[in-house]
């Protein structure tokens, strides 16, 4: 008789099983090199890329975004958007949380890679929102301009992330309030611009911008404005690692399609 299948994992499990494989050091690059030796016989050099001169290395920076906020908010859209450049209306309610990673050449000597966390709305109310939150360095809490009560949840969900997610020097990570679907009528203290800004200014929010995936409203730009704060703050979030940086090794398409988790 066949052994029985082994249990299945349980959602704590899973999560640090993925966190594990999406922070493993797969960007390690090899450069192999034939040189010719002295005796005239060719010889090959292995040569890690990190050993190349600082003037011709590639900095490659791997940041950990979390994308939270109330149930039906837009949140999956607003990263189906960004990473893969189409909206649909039909999405499945994210159960626990959900992956994408965006590759960003940020210039010529730049390559961002960021790991985007859709952490679904019902979470806030679990215990697993700390797991979840571990070493992000930036986050986006999205609410539903047409549903007041989304807007009323804000200050809960800023509470908790404030509560468990720092940067090594014990401050707040970067937050962004994205007032989505911006293309349908708007209900609420959205409609005030100066109230927005004074409400984002007393609970320590980076900024806030309205959004719509479907109407592609400002996608790239709160992303944009998110990754400029990170970079300001690039000394302290590597403050335990040394500055350290990784290596490009495989191309955006490639790393992508590896890095794709199912539930």
């Amino acid at each position: 008789m066949l052994e029985e299948k082994k249990s299945r994992r349980t959602r704590s499990e899973r999560t640090k099983r993925r966190e594990r494989y999406l922070f493993s050091d797969r960007t390690k690059n090899i450069d192999v090199t034939l040189k010719t030796n002295t005796n005239g016989n060719n010889e090959t050099f292995i040569n890690d890329r990190k050993e190349t001169s600082n003037s011709t290395k590639t900095k490659d920076h791997l940041y950990k975004i979390l994308v939270i906020g109330d149930l039906g908010t837009g949140k999956t859209s607003l990263i189906k958007r960004y990473v893969h450049r189409f909206f649909t209306q039909h999405y499945r309610a994210t159960i626990g949380v959900d992956f994408a990673l965006k590759v960003l050449n940020w210039d010529e000597h730049t390559v961002i890679r960021l790991q985007l966390w859709d952490i679904a709305g019902q979470e806030r109310y679990g215990n697993m929102t700390r797991v979840y939150y571990k070493e992000a360095v930036g986050a986006f809490i999205v609410f539903d301009v047409t549903r007041r009560t989304t807007f009323e949840s804000v200050i809960n969900w800023k509470t908790d992330l404030d509560s468990k997610a720092q940067l090594p020097d014990g401050s707040p990570i970067p937050c962004i309030l994205l007032a989505n679907k911006c293309d349908q009528p708007k209900e609420g203290l959205i409609t005030n611009s100066a109230k927005m800004d004074e409400y984002c200014k007393n609970n320590g929010f980076t900024a806030w911008m309205e959004t719509s995936a479907k109407d592609n409203i400002n996608v790239d730009e709160c992303a944009k404005v998110l990754i400029e704060k990170i970079l300001e703050l690039d000394t302290v979030i590597n403050k335990n690692k040394g500055g350290e940086q990784f290596s490009l090794a495989d191309d955006a398409n490639a790393q992508s399609s590896r890095s794709k988790c199912s539930c």
